[in-house]
């Protein structure tokens, strides 16, 4: 199996510390407001790589945090947090908007059939850790105490800006709006924030009251659950230049060696091809989705329609498109199961099928071609329960719920009355004759009963409206 390792800029094959297992760190969400599809598609691509690595064989010790302080209205560190200031806006208490956006979050996870890492901790009930790795990094030399909080001195790490690859020489104080004059780099960030006595989220600490930075949760929580060392580290691309920039600096200070083998990150959803903002009233949920009449799976084919490291481009018409393709997709996979048993393929097609799938997914998640496979299988003209047997393994990797679905297909079919099943029959027969203006009376008389046809290449398919 092969990933794009950021840190590299190249393929490597994946080698995990512990032989059999995969550990593996997520950036979570920041629980004050809703997540947008632009982060789902993150956590998509998180689930991808989960699911990839299972169908290779690896047992999974995953840990995706939920910040629930320390995380600031920028990520340079500068602004009040994002948790407090949504506090001030709903005169709710951050306790009481985390668990609310957390409970928003895990829904849309589920309903994109995203699954839950094993572990998912909350920075609040880690203060202690985080604390002592700043107290760590400070005995190191690493960290200076300035009148606003605790900073990581980035020139006494040697590394600083390898995974971005910043040019720190380029970098001036006047190039940021509001400097810190206390800071001795422009790039220096904070371990530690002291808080002011009005300040709503504190904890006790060697240097007064206070809260921790962002950075530093990842850090101590991934240390806790993962070990000093573990195999991989994803997120989206925006966490490159300063998170997860930051995140490097402070561990690999700390241990004095690496902290994580394979970095992966996501690329951006564009919304008709320019930026998501809430300014411009495109910062869509799953939510809308839903409100607009599509399935959040709908969504998830989309995602699957792209490679990770690519930019992917939302626009209406194309959700619209992938539900069409989804719902065909369904019906094809449904067409398999229903077959009768034992029907006899040809040798060595499911084996084939297999191979191409799992070349797609081992070479750094090439999900649109493994998809294409399956497309594939589904589109053979030999209905047969053996290869709806083989997109349900498929189906753990790409996730879109076949077996559920298409049971759920079945159960919903309409029983037809023997009066509307033998106009069905008198409208195919009227098609084979080519007696179209019989075919369209019988449709339009079906359509007035609440049926409605739709002519495949199985045969005619009636649903009720």
């Amino acid at each position: 199996m092969k990933l794009y390792n950021t840190l590299s800029r190249q393929k490597e094959e994946f080698k995990p510390i512990q032989e059999g297992v995969a550990s593996i760190y997520s950036c979570g969400p920041t629980v004050y407001q809703y997540a947008h599809i632009g982060n789902m598609r993150s956590y998509v691509f998180m689930d991808i790589l989960r699911r990839a690595l299972k169908y290779n064989g690896y047992n999974l010790k995953h840990v995706m945090n939920i910040t629930d302080v320390g995380h600031l209205v920028s990520d340079a560190d500068e602004g009040e947090d994002k948790m407090v200031k949504t506090a001030k806006q709903t005169q709710k208490s951050p306790l009481e908007i985390a668990e609310y956006y957390t409970g928003v979050f895990m829904k849309d996870i589920a309903e994109l059939n995203i699954e839950k890492p094993e572990y998912i901790p909350k920075a609040t009930e880690h203060i202690d850790e985080m604390l002592q790795f700043v107290e760590e990094l400070a005995e190191k030399g690493f960290a200076y105490e300035t009148s606003d909080g605790i900073y990581f001195d980035i020139m006494k790490f040697e590394g600083y800006g390898k995974l971005s690859r910043l040019d720190l020489e380029g970098q001036i104080a006047g190039a940021r709006v509001d400097v810190n004059e206390e800071k001795r780099h422009p790039a220096d960030f904070a371990l530690w924030k002291k808080a002011p006595k009005e300040h709503i989220m504190q904890w006790p600490s060697p240097w007064g009251m206070g809260y921790p930075g962002w950075h530093i949760e990842c850090s101590a929580m991934s240390r806790k659950y993962l070990g000093d060392v573990f195999d991989i580290h994803t997120g989206g691309v925006d966490h490159i230049p300063v998170h997860h920039e930051n995140e490097i600096a402070q561990s690999e200070a700390l241990l004095g060696k690496p902290a994580v083998n394979y970095w992966l990150h996501g690329e951006f959803l564009l919304i008709d091809n320019g930026k998501m903002s809430k300014s411009l009233g495109n910062a869509y949920t799953i939510a809308d989705i839903k409100k607009e009449g599509y399935s959040p799976l709908a969504f998830r084919y989309m995602c699957l329609n792209a490679n990770y490291r690519s930019k992917l481009n939302f626009t209406w018409e194309g959700i619209k498109a992938a539900q069409v393709a989804l719902d065909r997709l369904f019906e094809g996979v449904l067409a398999h199961r229903k077959a009768p048993e034992g029907i006899e393929l040809e040798a060595g097609l499911l084996e084939r099928f297999e191979e191409d799938f799992k070349d797609a997914v081992n070479d750094d998640l090439n999900i649109p071609k493994a998809l294409g496979v399956a497309w594939n299988a589904v589109k053979h003209g030999t209905k047969s329960q053996d290869i709806y047997g083989l997109l349900l393994k498929m189906d753990n990797v790409l996730g879109l719920d076949f077996a559920n679905i298409a049971q759920k297909h079945e159960d919903e079919a309409p029983e037809l009355s023997p009066e509307i099943e033998e106009l069905v029959n008198i409208r195919q027969q009227a098609r084979k004759d080519k007696n179209w203006k019989l075919a369209d009376e019988i449709r339009d008389k079906l359509n007035g009963m609440g049926i409605q046809l739709e002519d495949t290449p199985e045969g005619v398919k009636a649903t009720r409206k």
